[in-house]
């Protein structure tokens, strides 16, 4: 079991780190659209490559913040039922839940998304907007978000299975991962 709340602790420093970079991306997206409103209204200049990089950057942020989020448990959910449920049940469920629903579907997202993501690779796919950017960055983030995703659910039924057999408390995989923070960073 130390083997894997080791692999569980790295997913969580991989994801906590992405989550932390992905924040500059927020900068980017501010600074690309002031540029780009500026350049509008003083100069009459607008860009699609500029538009659609906004687009990108919002979309990466999104996308790629996903495992942090779910390590922070930040995701909206609607416990009506769970709520009711012991802490252990509310684990294995957790554990059942991903393993039945969220892997496999991730697996699938991976693999086709992968696929779509070469293709447009291959075929130099550019938007179809006038100045356009090339697309294959973009789609390159849905296989990267499921595996982020996904990742991070690994780690989340390492620690649920952990706290079931008493080595970690039960609220452990989802309590705050400040274990998981990158050297230097704090959580603000």
């Amino acid at each position: 079991m130390r083997t894997w709340l080791t692999i569980a602790t790295a997913i969580d420093r991989v994801n906590a780190w992405i989550g932390h970079a992905v924040k500059w991306l927020i900068l980017g997206m501010t600074l690309v659209s002031a540029l780009n409103a500026v350049s509008r209204k003083a100069f009459s200049i607008s860009s699609n490559a500029l538009l659609e990089a906004q687009w990108y950057l919002f979309a990466a942020v999104f996308l790629l913040a996903a495992g942090y989020t779910l390590q922070r448990n930040a995701h909206v959910r609607i416990d009506l039922v769970a709520s009711r449920f012991t802490p252990r049940i509310r684990l294995a469920v957790e554990i059942a839940g991903t393993v039945l629903f969220l892997l496999p579907f991730a697996l699938l997202v991976v693999i086709f998304g992968w696929s779509y993501f070469t293709d447009s690779v291959a075929n130099r796919e550019i938007s179809l907007n006038a100045g356009g950017l090339p697309i294959s960055p973009v789609k390159l983030l849905t296989p990267s978000w499921f595996a982020l995703l996904a990742a991070q659910r690994v780690a989340q039924i390492v620690k649920s299975w952990a706290a079931l057999r008493g080595e970690l408390p039960a609220d452990a995989p989802f309590a705050a991962a400040d274990a998981a923070m990158p050297p230097g960073v704090t959580e603000r």
